[in-house]
């Protein structure tokens, strides 16, 4: 028996199990909507250093993994996940390492087993980058039981552990999907913060049916990814695109909002997509446009998260 799903997953899905939320009673449809939200803004006074913004740069590695889950198995698509490890991480790296600069590596567990001479450039980067958790294969956990889910988001964990030598901070689920089990997995793990929602703009700390979690939440946000605008979709043979430089100037209006407001801008950034030639010429652009304003830290996620969390305190 799978289990009830929250009202963010698709409308077919929830039809599937329980009626129109037209015939609910307002209670149960409180009761939904507050079973996780969002709760204070802990965006401190100053960022560390004296920063106006945080600047996180996070990389979902998805290799094969994505392609594996969607039951795609031949040669072709499969080539289309090696290209990030292979291809698209190297050049990451190479305009970090440039620029100075540490981020984020959301990255699948079997993505890392495909590819651990990767997993090593990233840990061996002159700057100290941070991997967070992405699950066991980029499943659907939407589509899990609250056993699954737990199984595989442990695996996981416990992975990345061993590899790491501590603890992983962070989890961004994959594709962003939260299930009402989600929380409670998450906080069970201990977890600093999760990068998977988005209630705000801003962080801020997670609410669980109205009360305090401690659990700090980096959101992210679909005009912030570049498979957005990108993307390849195989079924339908589409090509949803914009131009790479229209990509650029909405990256960089996100930003600028985020500098003028003092907070967080928040990038996520597929190996595999972004990691062609014209692509990074325009993450390049962007990385020198926000290193030419002033009070700018970058930051892992786990750094941003530490920052973030010291306003729990107050």
């Amino acid at each position: 028996m799978k289990r009830h799903l929250l009202t963010l997953l698709p409308l077919a899905a929830a039809a599937q199990t329980q009626p129109p939320v037209w015939t609910w009673e307002y209670p149960e449809i409180k009761a939904t909507v507050e079973k996780v939200r969002a709760g204070r803004d802990l965006t401190p006074k100053t960022w560390p250093n004296g920063a106006r913004v945080a600047v996180g740069l996070s990389f979902d590695m998805d290799a094969e993994s994505g392609m594996l889950r969607s039951g795609y198995y031949s040669p072709q698509p499969l080539s289309r996940g090696e290209y990030g490890p292979r291809v698209g991480v190297p050049r990451i790296l190479k305009i970090l390492d440039a620029n100075n600069i540490p981020a984020t590596f959301f990255i699948p567990t079997v993505s890392a087993q495909l590819h651990p001479d990767t997993i090593d450039a990233i840990l061996k980067a002159r700057q100290h980058h941070e991997i967070g958790v992405h699950g066991w294969v980029h499943e659907r956990i939407a589509d899990l039981s609250p056993d699954e889910e737990r199984k595989l988001t442990r695996r996981a964990f416990d992975f990345w552990t061993e590899r790491l030598g501590h603890k992983p901070s962070g989890i961004r689920t994959p594709s962003w999907d939260f299930t009402s089990e989600t929380l409670a997995i998450i906080q069970q793990l201990g977890f600093r913060y999760d990068s998977s929602l988005m209630g705000d703009d801003r962080p801020y700390e997670v609410l669980a049916e109205g009360r305090p979690t401690g659990l700090v939440e980096l959101p992210v946000e679909w005009i912030l990814d570049d498979y957005t605008y990108l993307s390849y979709d195989r079924p339908s043979y589409s090509y949803h695109r914009i131009s790479d430089q229209d990509v650029y100037e909405i990256f960089k209006a996100e930003f600028d909002g985020a500098w003028q407001e003092h907070t967080m801008f928040m990038l996520t950034m597929h190996p595999f997509v972004s990691g062609h030639r014209s692509r990074m010429a325009q993450f390049e652009k962007l990385v020198a446009y926000i290193k030419s304003k002033p009070g700018v830290w970058f930051a892992t996620c786990d750094q941003i998260a530490q920052a973030s969390a010291a306003q729990l305190k107050h």
